[in-house]
Formats: C-alpha cells, structure tokens, sequence
C-alpha cells in the first residue's frame, strides 16, 4: 500500500503535464524579450491558485466555465490582442469552447471602429455615448459604451467572423432601456424572435433560441419621438469550457471605468474568475501623471469587481512603451511609462494578483520606436499595427500558459476545493 500513493501523484503529474497547452510558435523579432516573458506573482497567492485550480479542473473533468475578463482602452476596443489570446486559449481546448460572451457592437456608430472577429452593419444614425465624456447621455455598464436609436426603427446585423472557433450560440441577452415602452427583437434568418423574458432591474431582454446561430439582428421598432438606448450584448451557449471577454473603449482611463454606474451590475453576468487590466496608456499620456492618484483609482476598480468574486484573479499589464507628438514628425518618448510600470508591480502586491511586463518584453523606453521600424507599430507610436497586436497577444497567452504549467508541478494532486464561480445562472440568468 505505501506504493500507491507515490505512484497515484506520478500519474496525476503526468496527465496533467500531457494536457497542459503548448506554446504558441511565432516568428522571433531581435529587440523583444523573450527571457522575461512570464507573468510575475507570488506563488502563494490564494486567488491565483484559486485561477489555476479551477482551470485544471475544467481541464480534466469538462465541467463548469472559466471566465477571464480584459478591460482596457483602444488596445481593447481594437480587438486584435484579445482575440489573439482567446483562439490561442480555445484552440489548445477545441473541446471546451464555451460562450463568446459580451460584446458591443462599436461601429454601429459612425467613425468607432470594431473588433475583426464580428462585423458590424447599421444603415441607420444611432448616437454614441462613451465613458471618457464628462456626461453621460444615459447610465452606461460594464462595456463603458452605449448606442441610442431614436424616431425611427433600426436595425443592427452582428455576424461572427472566426472561422477557426464555433461558438455556436444559443441564447442572446441585450442590455439596454427606453424610457418609452420600446422593446427591442430579433431576427434571424428572416424570422422574428421576441424576448423570452426581461427584467427591468437589470435592464436585460433575454432571447432563448431554437437553434444555435452566427448571425442576427437586434431590431429596435423606435416610434416618433421613441428611443432605445444599447449598452452590451451578451452571447451564450450555455456549454462548458473557456470564455475571454474583451471590454474596451478608445480614449478610456481609469476613472472612466468608476463613473459608469452600471458597471458592476453588468460584470455581476460574467463573475469573472480573473480579469487582465490593461488600463493605463490614456492615464499616462499627459505630463501631469499622478501614480498615486492612478493607483488609488485602481484599487477601487479591484475592489468592484470583489464586490462580486472574492476570489477573483488579477493580473495586471503594464503600459507599453510609447512616444508622444511633439512637432509635426517629431516625437519623443513618453518617460511615464516608466512611472506607471512601478505601479502596476505595486497594484499586484495590494491584489495579491500578477504583473505582466509588457514594457520590459517589448524591449523597455524607446523600444516602441524599433517596433514602428519593424511596421509592429503605428506612426503615432502608441498604437501596434494588426501584426504588433496579433504579437502581444502570443507572448501574453504564453506568459499564461507558463504560469499554468508551473502550477501543475507545483500542484500534482487533484483539486480539492468544488468552489465553482459558474458565469450565468442557466435557469434563469436575470437572478443574478
């Protein structure tokens, strides 16, 4: 009998090194630092541990949602980074590929640009209210965004556009209000779907489906002097595995996530199991930067999304280095990305969450001007091209998929703990 425990933790360690994600290839580049690319946190840190339990535990079993939310500015909005991760993520699991979740359909609006992994088409003017205005028109969610159809009936069409991931979704849940009685639908493949239930507390019209779709329009019948206002769509299929929420909005800062005053309400849906913050370039951009200002702004967004999941992870990626516009083609480094970094580390520590170095990776101040060279980075040298993104993405998802990994031979035994922070209530989502 003494044997069998030893040999039980052996094959334990085994099966879990064996379904462990394996990292992604990519074409190297001489100024970035591969030698640093991890991420960085205490390994005692009970919601990280929490993290990867959790993951394993889908991992082996196929049961239950791992939900990692990212929340930042135009990095986010673009979309590019954050589906780079999460196909990463669901291609190492093409089995466990759970709901795209939350979305927004940016360029509804004119001059917002959209993600590459849906599209987008309004005929219609609808009027765009963000979280970096001093007013907000209407009271804005998790998204930081909303649209508003107004005296006429608009029609907005969101299809898919990943074709190497079927997220095959079959429930869709809008958030939005009208003053005005105006209750949004559906249409899918010419057929009309009205809600199968709302709830005025949560804003929320919920649209179970027959079948599982890619595409469809939110039909929003606005009358004269009728309105409509959208703040988030939330795509479910109801199955086990993996979801990446990506939540951006150009221009946004810190603070402008506080005033939303929806905020938790919204993220309440999700109950993030970790959220990747990757706020701070806009805080950063003036010469007027206050770090204990931005840490303390920080540290009241943690404590929100606490509010929901105790146990929720945190990691934390520092501002990537940047340049700001001096005179016509002139441009000079922005040193406070220096700053900021300092309080990313410090952000950890207070969250007991993970930094991950995105500065010191891309090869530290002034390094943002080689990835310009090297067409990884915009002219405005704070902005990646579609390729810079789509590189940023593989060294985060292989900074995660290290930690991961480390996790597992630190932790050979199976998990014990059968705490669950499963995304939607399936019966009845609007309880939460």
């Amino acid at each position: 009998m003494k044997h069998i425990v030893p040999l039980m933790t052996l094959l334990l360690a085994t099966a879990c090194a064996l379904a462990q994600p394996r990292p992604v290839a990519m074409e190297k580049q001489p100024f970035v630092r591969y030698d640093v690319n991890d991420l960085r946190f205490d390994k005692s840190s009970p919601t990280m541990n929490t993290f990867f339990q959790k993951w394993r535990r889908i991992e082996t079993t196929g049961q239950g949602n791992l939900n990692i939310v990212h929340i930042g500015g135009s990095h986010v909005q673009a979309g590019s980074m954050s589906n780079t991760i999460r196909v990463n993520l669901l291609h190492a699991y093409p089995t466990l590929v759970a709901a795209r979740g939350m979305i927004f359909p940016y360029s509804a609006a004119a001059r917002c640009n959209n993600p590459r992994d849906y599209r987008v088409h309004c005929p219609q003017k609808v009027t765009l209210t963000r979280n970096i205005y001093k007013e907000h028109t209407y009271p804005l969610g998790l998204c930081g965004i909303a649209i508003t159809a107004a005296d006429t009936l608009t029609e907005v069409t969101i299809a898919l556009n990943e074709p190497s991931v079927d997220y095959a979704t079959s429930r869709i849940v809008l958030f939005g209000s009208s003053n005005d009685g105006v209750v949004p639908q559906l249409r899918i493949a010419n057929r009309v779907v009205y809600p199968s239930y709302a709830d005025e507390r949560t804003e929320r019209f919920v649209f179970n489906l027959n079948q599982a779709t890619d595409s469809f329009t939110v039909v929003l019948p606005c009358g004269q002097r009728q309105r409509f206002t959208l703040t988030g769509i939330y795509l479910d299929n109801r199955r086990p595995g993996f979801s990446f929420h990506s939540i951006g909005v150009n221009g946004a800062a810190v603070p402008d996530y506080l005033r939303c005053q929806n905020f938790v309400r919204d993220l309440r849906m999700l109950r993030p199991d970790m959220v990747v913050f990757g706020i701070g370039i806009n805080d950063a951009a003036g010469s007027d930067f206050d770090t204990a200002a931005f840490r303390a702004n920080y540290l009241a967004l943690v404590d929100s999304v606490r509010a929901i999941n105790p146990d929720c992870a945190f990691v934390f990626i520092t501002n990537n280095d940047s340049f700001r516009k001096q005179k016509r083609n002139r441009y000079e480094v922005n040193r406070n990305g220096l700053l900021a970094r300092e309080v990313f580390y410090r952000l950890a520590d207070d969250s007991e969450g993970a930094v991950w170095d995105q500065f010191e990776v891309m090869g530290g101040l002034k390094s943002m001007d080689k990835w310009f060279k090297a067409k990884l980075a915009q002219k405005d040298r704070v902005h990646f091209t579609l390729a810079g993104y789509q590189l940023v993405g593989n060294l985060f998802t292989n900074a995660l998929f290290e930690a991961y990994a480390d996790y597992c031979k630190q932790h050979p035994s199976p998990a014990s703990s059968n705490r669950d922070s499963t995304p939607l209530d399936f019966l009845n989502p609007l309880n939460n």
